[in-house]
């Protein structure tokens, strides 16, 4: 029988109609195609997700695995065996040092319910806030951005609005690699109305989102910020701030405005290394536009300024009147299939579910009450983010260090770094799908974890829909939901009566109830209801009939939040946005003469992150074979490269081989390499031993898009 279901991929958040293998079939592998009544992805499915179903089977963990010391082989383990290890060592940890001394680092893989369950094992009942995600490696900016601008998290546009908007500015994103279904639907629009939809692309990189683009603006790394602020000069100049909306619905312009006068087109586009002319045809198409829309993802949020930079964006939107209206608004593409549902769920280390914080007395106590623990059980601080984590492994000051559906070893900043830290904790746990991963080779402990299509949950995609995804498989072997795993450990560690639960609809009931009468008001939603009914969109209170959601956030029709009147009314004291007036802060590491290139990481469009699914799948690995180096004809020149030779990158924090791939689609100065390929690959590349773990000081996230780097010719050993 077919399922249906979101993909596992990125936040696009496809629909997918899975079909069983054959009776008769050698290998039982699950086939998938669109699914046209998903309401995001009408029908539409890139590789990835046309390939999901060859993920399945290849190279699973069936059983729990441990061993005492990381130079010792793994031995299967049983389930009761594995609990005693992970009760023992809490207890231990908790009696002599401490609920500061435990950490888990999870997922925007996890379904709602792991995340959910996780919070309120680590959060609740052992007392630790240690619990973050590798979503702050990707969404924490956007969060912080909007939660700094207009009051809380939430992106406020929708999927339809790609098709009315008629500027679309794409800073910061490789939409057609990264969200190709997004980018296809655009592009179909865009070969339709031709001049009448405007594309503008920023990015350093000429790629194949570029290459559909009206004006792209090639500039360099760690100028966004200042592009934004030159945009907004021109737009205070020429007439292109709705003086009656930031009357009315601001906070700030004054101070901002301030700001903008010292940027002028000329000292911007001398900084960003543009043409003035782009900039000024910039500032007209948004002045001139009567919608504007903004897409970005990392190249954005990965940097020291991305919080800054997402509240320029949000910036420019509100001066503009450009938000809450069809075709309109800020609009942060998440990274990965469920990051939305983790910030639901207060998936990183200084929130609570509901977009609610742990610094916020009232939302301890409200959370502590529902959750039927003593006031006090949560810390009142933020927990540590995960590059905290690592530092803190550094000093000995983790006991436990629990790593779930996912793969630092490859996609933390200063990879050499990072293990060294590992190495020092007592017990490092991996819950994971599949064998062989480079964190793998740093644990002591494995637990197989059922994976989607093996268990039951929901996802929340960029747009903010949620869809049930339904077990339509059985786990192998001895794999486990990671829900009931943390829900087992808390009963076992003598919280029976708050981890009862029986079922994931159970876990997701408890979740839901717990936002109501926030933003992200899920109250209304169950497994049943979205069974029935299909994907639903949020704010969904109790008691809102099917299809029922809000589309946009922070519409003259409506407010988002109860109590609020209509007419563009944000969650703040005032009830007005803020608009931020932020410096901008260039590039943490900028290059110098040792390290004259600027690095910069990314995907390519058939791979997942850390490869540990897309590796199996041949169609994928023939489109990808292998990681190159792109670096434009007059940088190779003077690095003594020809195409196809090997090179030696090196940072301050390590060096790597690879081939090289010259190229005028990338700007000089800067060089590329994908993020995919470990350790643990016949081809190893990892890119990410080369960055630096600076980062956002407002939203922790690493600059992980730039470094600086030498490239020169490496020497073939004879």
């Amino acid at each position: 029988m077919a399922a249906r279901a979101q993909c596992p991929y990125c936040g696009v958040g496809c629909g997918l109609e899975l079909k069983p293998p054959a009776p008769d079939s050698e290998e039982p592998l699950w086939s998938a195609r669109g699914d046209r009544h998903h309401p995001s992805s009408l029908g539409q499915v890139c590789v990835k997700g046309a390939t999901v179903g060859e993920t399945l089977h290849h190279n699973r963990l069936t059983t729990p695995l441990w061993r005492e010391s990381t130079d010792q082989p793994f031995a299967p383990i049983s389930w009761e065996r594995a609990f005693t290890i992970l009760v023992d060592r809490i207890r231990a940890t908790l009696a002599t040092r401490g609920p500061s001394a435990l950490a888990i680092y999870g997922s925007g893989q996890f379904l709602s319910e792991d995340y959910y369950a996780a919070n309120k094992l680590l959060k609740g009942a052992l007392g630790s806030n240690n619990f973050d995600a590798n979503s702050r490696l990707c969404m924490s900016s956007a969060v912080s951005g909007y939660a700094r601008s207009l009051g809380s998290d939430g992106p406020p546009c929708c999927y339809d609005d790609l098709d009315q908007a008629d500027l679309v500015l794409l800073i910061g994103t490789n939409t057609a690699e990264c969200h190709p279904v997004l980018f296809q639907r655009l592009l179909k629009r865009k070969r339709k109305l031709k001049e009448a939809l405007q594309l503008v692309v920023v990015d350093p990189r000429a790629t194949a989102t570029s290459d559909a683009a009206d004006l792209h603006l090639a500039i360099r790394p760690g100028t966004d910020l200042a592009l934004l602020h030159g945009l907004g000069n021109l737009l205070l100049r020429d007439g292109g701030v709705d003086q009656a909306f930031v009357a009315a619905y601001t906070e700030g312009f004054e101070e901002l405005a301030a700001l903008w006068s010292d940027w002028p087109p000329a000292r911007v586009a001398a900084l960003c290394g543009i043409p003035e002319a782009d900039l000024q045809r910039l500032a007209e198409l948004w002045r001139r536009s009567p919608a504007v829309l903004s897409l970005w993802s990392m190249g954005v949020n990965q940097s020291v300024e991305g919080s800054a930079t997402v509240s320029g964006i949000v910036n420019l939107h509100l001066v503009s009147g450009q938000i809450g209206r069809p075709g309109t608004g800020p609009f942060s593409l998440t990274g990965q299939p469920n990051a939305m549902g983790g910030r639901e769920a207060g998936g990183l280390a200084q929130l609570l579910p509901g977009y609610r914080s742990v610094a916020d007395p009232l939302h301890r106590r409200e959370v502590e009450h529902y959750w039927d623990f003593a006031p006090g059980s949560i810390a009142p601080d933020p927990g540590l983010d995960v590059w905290q984590q690592v530092e803190a492994m550094e000093r000995g000051e983790l006991d436990l260090w629990w790593v779930a559906a996912t793969n630092p070893l490859v996609s933390l900043p200063w990879l050499d770094r990072v293990r060294a830290a590992v190495a020092r904790c007592p017990l490092v746990v991996l819950s994971e799908a599949y064998a062989g991963t480079e964190t793998a080779a740093v644990a002591h402990l494995l637990l197989p974890a059922a994976q989607w299509s093996e268990k039951s949950g929901v996802m929340t995609n960029s747009e903010r829909r949620v869809t049930l995804c339904p077990a339509f498989r059985e786990p192998p072997g001895e794999a486990r939901a990671d829900w009931a795993i943390f829900a087992e450990l808390g009963r076992r560690l003598g919280f029976a009566d708050q981890f009862c639960w029986a079922s994931a609809a159970e876990v997701y009931d408890e979740l839901v109830a717990l936002t109501a009468d926030r933003i992200c008001d899920m109250s209304g939603l169950s497994h049943g209801l979205l069974a029935a009914h299909g994907p639903q969109q949020w704010p969904f209170p109790l008691g809102t009939a099917a299809g029922g959601g809000q589309a946009r956030l922070y519409g003259a029709e409506g407010s988002p939040f109860p109590g609020a009147p209509a007419g563009h009314r944000f969650p703040t004291p005032s009830g007005r946005a803020r608009l931020q007036a932020d410096l901008p802060l260039g590039l943490a590491e900028p290059p110098c003469n040792r390290f004259p290139l600027v690095l910069t990481v990314g995907r390519y469009l058939g791979h997942w992150h850390t490869m540990t699914r897309t590796i199996h799948v041949a169609r994928v690995r023939r489109s990808h074979p292998e990681p190159l180096l792109e670096i434009h004809p007059a940088d190779a020149k003077r690095c003594n490269l020809d195409d196809g030779c090997l090179a030696r990158v090196s940072s301050r924090r390590g060096e790597l081989s690879v081939k090289v791939q010259i190229t005028d689609r990338i700007r000089p100065g800067t060089v590329f390499l994908p993020m995919h390929w470990g350790a643990a690959q016949e081809q190893a590349c990892e890119a990410n031993r080369l960055m630096h773990a600076l980062g956002c000081p407002v939203s922790k996230q690493p600059e992980l898009k730039a470094a600086a780097v030498q490239v020169e010719r490496a020497e073939i050993a004879g």
